[in-house]
């Protein structure tokens, strides 16, 4: 029994090295690949029970573990949407095959690194046929606040090079210095004409046609003006009128002392501002407050618009995307603005090395590895995300190296220990003899 224990142990010593083997040789030939997890065998010895006096070999199993959870170093290129993960945490991709099927949820595939670049259809797909995947923001630029232990929101990251977009105005700020000098008796300098440009939710050129008329007392000064506000998108029809009293105190002449509402918007004492109904949406225009010298004011004996300050763009083209350290995915476009369409989260689990293993370096949620949690990148326990980026693989080559010479020996004495066990149970056949 004792002999032929020694066989099985040898064969299983034979069996356990080959796997070793294995192990080494996938890990070598993956020394350039990026991404790569290295693999590891571990060996289990296997005891039988002895009787006194004889042992009987149990010989050795082998076991074998993917190194998820070690990183490798990050390498520059030159493409905006090559991503790797610097620290814990993977982002979220899926099959292209389950992208143009298009038949309910995408199954959830967790990357590392990754190089995407947009396909015919403008999904951001990888060579190796991954589509990467995020939470789609909306049209305003802020992403909502999706599940973070669901794979409900997550969508394939797609943009269009012939995306065009454009910031409608909505707010408008006015300092305007008024001629003191405009409000005397015997004053004959008139209406002070301002016209300022908008951009409506079409993106469209309109212009506000804002008119000062100065009250003219018989004696002494007013101090009083009539602002009218109008729309060249309405036909030119007012849109609001304001009656602006200025203070001629000692401390503070010049300022705001009351703005009475004619039509239009109510006058928020309290902000400074007012709002509009242009013909595409309200504009919200900003004055100053009462007392204040930064807004509308009365000063000197010369029309000054001091600045004109407003939001909202005409319609551009997508020239450049690119993805942050926080995730989210930004498209630049010509006329100066840069808009989030996606976030791409990261996403962790408890036992990382429990993950199953997919093709082109990717992985799956498994009950070993346990649930997964969605993070936005840079917070909790994950890092962030590195574009302009690629994760080298965790493969060292002079280490494998040397584990394959210390593994042919192992296999070569394995193979020895059957050679001895056939000499000596060649012995024993012949003693009959």
């Amino acid at each position: 029994m004792t002999i032929s224990s020694s066989l099985n142990a040898g064969v299983a010593g034979l069996s356990a090295n080959a796997t070793r083997l294995a192990t080494i040789s996938d890990n070598i030939s993956n020394s350039s690949t990026f991404g790569y997890k290295r693999a590891e065998t571990d060996f289990h010895s296997m005891v039988i029970a002895n009787s006194r006096g004889s042992y009987s070999a149990g010989g050795v199993r082998a076991t074998t573990l993917r190194l998820i959870d070690q990183r490798g170093s990050l390498v520059a290129t030159e493409n905006s949407t090559d991503i790797a993960v610097r620290g814990r945490g993977m982002f979220p991709v899926t099959p292209e095959s389950a992208v143009q099927v298009a038949n309910g949820p995408t199954p959830m595939l967790l990357q590392t690194t990754g190089s995407f670049r947009p396909d015919s259809d403008g999904y951001l797909r990888s060579s190796s046929g991954l589509v990467l995947m995020g939470w789609p923001a909306n049209a305003d630029g802020t992403v909502p606040n999706f599940p973070r232990d669901s794979t409900v929101g997550l969508k394939p990251v797609r943009i269009n090079a012939n995306q065009f977009a454009g910031e409608p105005t909505t707010e408008m700020t006015l300092a305007v210095n008024l001629p003191a000098t405009g409000t005397e008796a015997g004053s004959t300098s008139g209406n002070e004409p301002l016209s300022i440009e908008y951009f409506d939710n079409l993106g469209k050129s309109a212009n506000l046609a804002v008119t000062f008329s100065p009250t003219v007392p018989a004696t002494g000064s007013s101090n009083t003006w009539t602002m009218q506000i109008a729309d060249s998108a309405s036909g030119g029809a007012v849109i609001g009128e304001y009656t602006l009293t200025f203070s001629d105190a000692t401390i503070g002449g010049g300022t705001l002392a009351s703005v009475t509402t004619v039509s239009g918007g109510a006058y928020n004492a309290a902000t400074g501002t007012f709002s509009v109904p242009a013909d595409r949406g309200p504009i919200q225009i900003t004055i100053g407050t009462i007392g204040s010298p930064q807004g509308i004011t009365q000063l000197g004996d010369s029309f000054a618009p001091v600045n004109i300050a407003k939001n909202g763009t005409q319609v551009g083209s997508l020239t450049s995307v690119e993805i942050d350290q926080n995730g989210f995915f930004r498209a630049s476009f010509d006329i100066g603005i840069n808009r989030i369409l996606y976030q791409i989260p990261l996403i962790d689990v408890p036992n990382v090395n429990g993950l199953e293993v997919r093709d082109q370096q990717s992985y799956r949620v498994t009950p070993e590895s346990g649930s997964f949690f969605m993070w936005d990148a840079g917070d909790g326990p994950t890092g962030d995300i590195v574009s302009f980026a690629r994760e080298e693989s965790t493969t060292d080559v002079a280490g494998e190296l040397t584990e394959l010479i210390q593994t042919q020996r192992a296999y070569s004495s394995n193979a020895k220990v059957i050679q001895t066990v056939d000499e000596m149970l060649q012995e024993t056949t012949n003693i009959k003899r």
